[in-house]
């Protein structure tokens, strides 16, 4: 089937059985490969993108379940005022370690500053509780969020 997607702004024709994960459809047919594969079941994170602003795992998201949603992927993050940010303060606190969960991490992280500006550590913790870090960097991806709201707030 032929499907028209919104991604990162431009739309793409595809033509994909409806049942494959948007993961897939980023990553093999538009060669977007900033998303990650982690788990292929929605637990890990490090698929996550964004569709209308939501942070949403691409790896169980089917590509005829997107309709008109505009899809936002690490690719374009950076052209938010929440995702270039984040992805400041991810580089100025230096949070990658080994950096493969982080681009899930990062569009999770600017869902959730987009939408809330100046986010408790509890809140912060429900944003970011469905992304996993094996690395373990969790201070510092906390440290960030409230670097970048810091950020925001100032209208750096």
């Amino acid at each position: 089937m032929a499907y028209d997607i919104t991604v990162n702004g431009t739309t793409h024709h595809v033509d994909v059985d409806g049942d494959t994960p948007l993961l897939w459809v980023l990553r093999d047919v538009l060669a977007m490969t900033g998303t990650k594969f982690g788990c292929g079941a929605g637990l890990c994170g490090a698929c996550t993108v964004q569709l209308d602003g939501v942070a949403t795992r691409s790896c169980i998201t089917r590509v005829d379940s997107l309709g008109d949603a505009a899809v936002t992927t690490i690719e374009a993050v950076g052209a938010t005022a929440a995702g270039a940010s984040v992805q400041k303060a991810w580089l100025e606190g230096q949070v990658p370690q080994c950096g493969y969960c982080q681009s899930g991490q990062i569009m999770s992280a600017s869902a959730l500053l987009a939408r809330n500006p100046d986010p408790t550590d509890a809140e912060i913790d429900v944003a970011m509780a469905g992304n996993i870090c094996r690395c373990g960097t969790y201070p510092r991806i906390r440290a960030a969020i409230r670097a970048a709201a810091r950020s925001n707030a100032k209208g750096d």
